[in-house]
């Protein structure tokens, strides 16, 4: 009896495209990637493609909304289980990012997407949305794991999330002097700015600040 041929879901072919058009942009540039090139790099058609995208542009969109939004629930299950600065920003270190999405897998193409989408302004709607995602998720952060601070924590988040993109950048430009946990090390010094016993408060039946 022959065994019935298993569809892919839809979400499975979106991560397809997604895996693939990572390799391709980062064989061919943004712009010299074709919607043909990214559908046979992912072993599908034409038809598969504009099933799930319109163009290569909603494409990117779609990417960019992924990785805000894998990196939001990360983000949050870490949270759950380190109620410290000093336990969350370690675990932020050994995270593994492999298991990451392309693009958190990959800065440099992160980076690129953002530029490719910002350049027209008909599209810099879609990349403000999960940029405020992001603001969003760290100001939370902030408030779960610093409590009451001398600062705001939507301006902490603007001032984490400007830094985090500028050592990626970095990083890209001179990775001699710009290390992997630069940004993380920023973290750890600005704990100091936050208020005496930062660190260790807001643990689970702990309410008294650690000096």
């Amino acid at each position: 009896m022959s065994r019935a041929r298993v569809r892919p879901t839809r979400d499975q072919t979106r991560r397809q495209l997604f895996e693939a058009a990572a390799d391709v942009f980062d064989a061919h540039g943004i712009g010299g990637a074709s919607v043909e090139t990214i559908a046979a790099a992912a072993g599908l058609t034409r038809g598969a493609f504009y099933s799930n995208f319109d163009n290569k542009d909603e494409l990117i969109s779609a990417m960019l909304a992924d990785h805000v939004e894998q990196t939001v629930r990360r983000h949050l299950e870490l949270l759950i289980a380190h109620r410290t600065a000093t336990d969350f920003v370690q675990a932020l270190t050994a995270m593994d990012r492999g298991t990451q999405d392309p693009l958190g897998r990959s800065p440099l193409l992160h980076i690129e997407l953002l530029l490719y989408a910002a350049r027209a302004a008909e599209r810099r709607p879609e990349v403000a949305e999960p940029l405020r995602a992001r603001r969003r998720l760290i100001a939370d952060i902030v408030r779960a794991i610093a409590g009451e601070t001398r600062v705001d924590p939507e301006q902490i988040a603007a001032m984490l999330l400007a830094m985090e993109d500028g050592f990626r950048l970095h990083r890209l430009i001179d990775p001699d002097t710009t290390p992997n946990d630069s940004f993380l090390r920023a973290i750890g010094e600005l704990q100091h700015l936050l208020g005496p016993g930062t660190r260790d408060q807001h643990q689970p039946g702990n309410d008294t600040a650690a000096h």
